[in-house]
């Protein structure tokens, strides 16, 4: 007999061990699908249903209401202020964690990860206690005429602040398993600091950006909790589409209130299926010879 028995037994053994049965496979399966039919199919026919229950005038009607239309431009203009901000700021927190030893990395990594914990009401208050009437500057902010609770500035911090883990957290981990080798290798050859990061980080981390701004896009343009706070709630200045679908729910405007809504739930499916796309490129092998040779 040939080869190592004991070892041979602890293959067969490990295999059966974690393959289940077909009952428990078939349970387990159920519940999932059970799951995601309830929590995430209904919910979204039920807003589909709603929103175009009085027909496709009425819902194109409720979306070119002035008062819809001005929510719908301030989501879209914080998102496009909020997600280059995370960009930046997620692009250099993970390059400095992932590259470097220094003090303190393991707090920093805990202050990236405080948005997930705090609830985003408490987020509103401290940008309340900050830049209130009442606050520190409070008053020199009202003597230069500058206006941030109840504005959109406070609105832009309140969603940066929810918002900046989602890009560190999705590169962070892909910039330590990739490693410097590539970097050093490109350095040896020649590479300046600005051809390593364009031609070999880049390169490496780009499908990992694209997730992050993905998420970080959705949670910005779907924010409600701190926006609620440090808005005012003032129709037509200061209500982004979240907000604005929370007063006409509140009017009784129901098949109003799902048709803005159908905007967040397309932004839901959309970024489901670009997650998707963007998981199977990850998986995808990528030449890394080449990046070298183009830094060099």
């Amino acid at each position: 007999m040939s080869g190592n028995p004991v070892g041979s037994l602890a293959a067969v053994r490990g295999k059966r061990a974690l393959t289940e049965p077909p009952l428990v496979q078939v349970a387990l399966l159920a519940v999932t699908v059970l799951f995601l039919a309830v929590f995430l199919v209904l919910p979204l026919v039920a807003v589909f249903t709603q929103a175009f229950e009085k027909g496709v005038g009425a819902y194109f009607t409720a979306l070119r209401e002035p008062d819809a239309w001005k929510a719908i431009r301030l989501t879209l203009l914080t998102a496009a202020i909020a997600v280059p901000l995370n960009l930046v700021f997620g692009l250099a927190a993970s390059w400095a964690i992932a590259k470097f030893e220094f003090p303190g990395k393991g707090t920093l990594l805990t202050l990236i990860d405080l948005p997930f914990a705090v609830s985003p009401v408490i987020s509103g208050m401290i940008f309340v206690l900050l830049f209130g009437r009442q606050s520190a500057l409070g008053p020199w902010l009202a003597d230069h005429d500058l206006k941030v609770i109840f504005a959109v500035p406070g609105i832009v911090l309140a969603t940066v602040f929810v918002t900046f883990p989602f890009v560190a957290r999705e590169l962070i981990p892909v910039m330590q398993a990739l490693g410097n080798e590539e970097e050093e290798a490109a350095r040896v050859l020649g590479a300046g600091g600005w051809q390593i990061f364009f031609r070999v980080t880049l390169p490496n981390i780009k499908w990992g950006v694209l997730y992050g701004v993905i998420l970080c896009n959705a949670r910005a343009m779907g924010e409600f909790g701190a926006v609620s706070v440090v808005s005012g709630h003032i129709r037509g200045l200061t209500n982004t589409i979240p907000l604005h679908i929370e007063i006409l729910y509140n009017e009784y405007n129901f098949q109003a209130a799902f048709a803005v809504a159908s905007l967040l739930a397309f932004l839901a499916v959309a970024t489901l299926v670009a997650k998707s796309v963007v998981e199977w490129r990850v998986r995808q092998p990528a030449p890394r010879d080449e990046r070298l040779e183009e830094a060099a």
